[in-house]
């Protein structure tokens, strides 16, 4: 059973707090781009809009600016933006505190979420302080983290105390998972609470399955797809995926490796291995027979805050090895639905792929079993606990600082699972 974060309120207050509301979103980045953080809001948005409630977006404009569907039903405000380097085409956007505040005048929001910390991101947490509107933030990228693969490390320090200040002037800031909700309060950030994500399991689903694709890939049905999905760059430590799959390849000669993504990595990883299959961007319907159609999903990466392609992974059948931490910890049981590498261990990543090579009945096993766990993550749980998020943020100058720490969590959980 789902813990839905309402479980700790009386019906009075869940009335109360399902109330429709004006919701705003201020974000860097929102589909048609492809990346977890615009994903996601687009499944948060779209579900505040299900429930009735009002939602604008404040974004900069985009090379891509049709929204591909999703700007039917809620209004958008484009601002100024300058490229963001290392993510093409996108744009971080410029801070934008007087048009925030005339138009935050004119149609109040109940609260703002504040889902990327640049420019815009701050000047919307300075105008909502100065109008007197909650403001909750997203930490949804381990940007600090990411330094050290573009060799300017040394800013690692600043960066994380630009963070933390900016988060702490927030009401509060939404983490996708407990571990870390755990670490940055340690590390002095303040009114930390989780907000988990879901799943679509209708798209995401073994069914999609294409022989003529793996037959394309140029494979059988008895022979091991392995697959990556995601940006192809530095911090995504795409390296140790690669060694594992030559050593999953050493132990048997039927095994390939798919990969799905794009990013500044794209052009040395095809030189350096030609037998890769790169498939470049897909999303949608596409994206999902490409899961659907491969066996093992390699996910090394180390700077994840959750990592939204291990449960479609998941949800499409694959056996997910993954580092345990972020939404591996959260979902995996290791030898179960996946498998669990302690972090950072490289060696040990690449050990636990070459033995799936040799254990046939233990991959199905696995696969089964991860598709019959994510099924029950659905992102409506998700919404439902955003929505009582929100709210407690409208209510906290009423009920005092302690108020917003009182909101149940979001067990996200099925029999055997964690927190």
């Amino acid at each position: 059973m789902h813990d839905d974060g309402l479980s700790g309120y009386s019906a009075g207050s869940r009335r109360a707090a399902l109330n429709h509301q004006h919701i705003c979103v201020v974000t860097e980045t929102y589909p048609p781009e492809v990346n977890g953080v615009a994903l996601t809001l687009a499944h948060l948005v779209k579900g505040l809009l299900a429930q009735g409630h009002l939602v604008s977006v404040v974004r900069p404009h985009q090379r891509r600016s049709d929204l591909g569907g999703y700007g039917q039903d809620f209004r958008v405000t484009l601002v100024r933006g300058l490229p963001l380097p290392g993510y093409k085409g996108l744009q971080f956007g410029l801070p934008a505190c007087r048009l925030l505040c005339r138009s935050w005048k004119l149609r109040r929001p109940d609260a703002v979420y504040v889902a990327t910390e640049g420019p815009l991101g701050w000047s919307a947490v300075r105008t909502a302080q100065r109008l007197g509107i909650p403001a909750l933030s997203g930490f949804h990228t381990n940007f600090h983290s990411y330094l050290r693969h573009y060799r300017v490390g040394w800013l690692q320090h600043l960066v994380f105390r630009y963070l933390r200040r900016f988060h702490n002037r927030s009401t509060g800031t939404l983490v996708p998972s407990a571990d870390l909700r755990d670490r940055l309060q340690v590390l002095g950030f303040k009114n930390v609470s989780t907000l988990g994500r879901g799943v679509d399991s209708e798209l995401f689903t073994p069914e999609r399955r294409s022989v003529e694709l793996r037959r394309h890939w140029g494979l059988s049905d008895t022979d091991v797809a392995v697959l990556y999905v995601g940006r192809i760059a530095p911090e995504k430590n795409l390296k140790v995926a690669v060694d594992a799959y030559r050593a999953m390849k050493q132990r048997s000669g039927s095994v390939k490796f798919v990969i799905v993504g794009e990013g500044p990595s794209c052009g040395a990883l095809q030189r350096e291995n030609a037998d890769l299959i790169f498939c470049g961007l897909r999303t949608g319907e596409q994206l999902a027979k490409h899961y659907a159609s491969a066996d093992v999903f390699l996910f090394p990466s180390e700077t994840e805050t959750f990592g939204n392609v291990t449960l479609e992974a998941m949800a499409s059948g694959l056996v997910v090895i993954a580092y345990d931490y972020a939404a591996a910890k959260m979902h995996i049981r290791h030898d179960e639905t996946g498998v669990l590498v302690p972090y950072g261990d490289s060696t040990a990543f690449v050990d636990s792929a070459a033995s799936l090579v040799r254990a046939p009945l233990s991959l199905g096993k696995i696969r089964r079993q991860a598709r019959e766990y994510v099924i029950s993550i659905e992102w409506r749980y998700v919404v439902e606990r955003f929505e009582m998020l929100l709210t407690s943020a409208r209510n906290q100058k009423e009920e005092g600082p302690r108020f917003f720490d009182n909101v149940p969590r979001f067990g996200q959980i099925a029999a055997g699972g964690r927190i």
